[in-house]
């Protein structure tokens, strides 16, 4: 199959490696740096380029900002029957703008980011497939994340929307709490330095991602749970009930453990 890649990033990379050695690739990227250590591939820095590649299949890899930009640009470069895709953690809209293009598509987002996860070995990684769209491109995916290992679950591109204000916001936003108020330590404990690790990995993420992920429609209302158990907390601080912290503690392990 003839793919292409939009964007030489973390990501982009990665499916760049991923498939090059039982596909035809193409990566295309307006940034000519970011090309030079990508081998088996064809590199594109002219989306006049991709007009005689004819892709049957792209892979959209670039900042969420730019994701429905980059698809806009590309339309007039590639024929009716290339299969539009992206790997975008935050989906909303995304439905309607495949739709509006009369293109096939196919969505899911790989929850392995580069930032923490060791790409060598995924086996403990997940991925989303989107239940929507094109089915041979479902098909296509799906293949691909199960060869890697990964726990694949399907869903609809609301529930996918859903699950990340979970998955994704809550703990983003428990981190930037930690960053927020936090200062430095000269003789930091084990815990400590762990969350720190943690929000060094969080904050060397792309702006972008990290506004969208907070702008995603699901976000607030986990937020709003965050402050809620926060104020809970400090009644329990301020009143000293034993009692009722051994209850708040026994309700934490409960959570964690299912």
């Amino acid at each position: 199959m003839r793919i292409l890649i939009l964007g030489a990033g973390k990501m982009g990379s990665f499916f760049v490696d991923l498939l090059s050695f039982d596909h035809e690739v193409a990566v295309y990227d307006t940034e000519p740096k970011r090309l030079r250590f990508l081998y088996n591939t064809q590199r594109f820095t002219s989306l006049d380029e991709v007009d005689a590649f004819n892709p049957e299949l792209v892979i959209n890899a670039v900042s969420l900002k730019y994701t429905l930009q980059a698809f806009d640009d590309l339309l007039p470069h590639i024929g009716p029957d290339c299969v539009l895709s992206d790997i975008s953690s935050v989906k909303t809209g995304f439905k309607e703008y495949y739709e509006s293009t009369g293109h096939r598509y196919v969505s899911s987002h790989p929850m392995f980011g580069p930032t923490f996860a060791n790409l060598g070995n995924l086996s403990h990684e997940n991925a989303i497939l989107i239940n929507e769209g094109e089915y041979m491109g479902r098909v296509f995916f799906r293949d691909l994340y199960t060869r890697l290992g990964l726990n694949l679950k399907e869903m609809s591109f609301s529930e996918h929307d859903e699950t990340m204000g979970y998955s994704l916001s809550i703990p983003f936003v428990s981190t930037f709490v930690f960053a927020a108020i936090m200062k430095h330590q000269d003789t930091p404990g084990t815990t400590f330095k762990r969350h720190m690790k943690i929000a060094r990995g969080v904050l060397s993420e792309d702006d972008t991602l990290l506004r969208e992920i907070l702008f995603n429609p699901n976000t607030k209302p986990k937020i709003g749970a965050i402050r809620d158990e926060l104020k809970r907390l400090i009644e329990i601080i301020d009143a000293h009930d034993e009692q009722a912290m051994n209850g708040y503690f026994t309700q934490l392990r409960h959570n964690i453990e299912n």
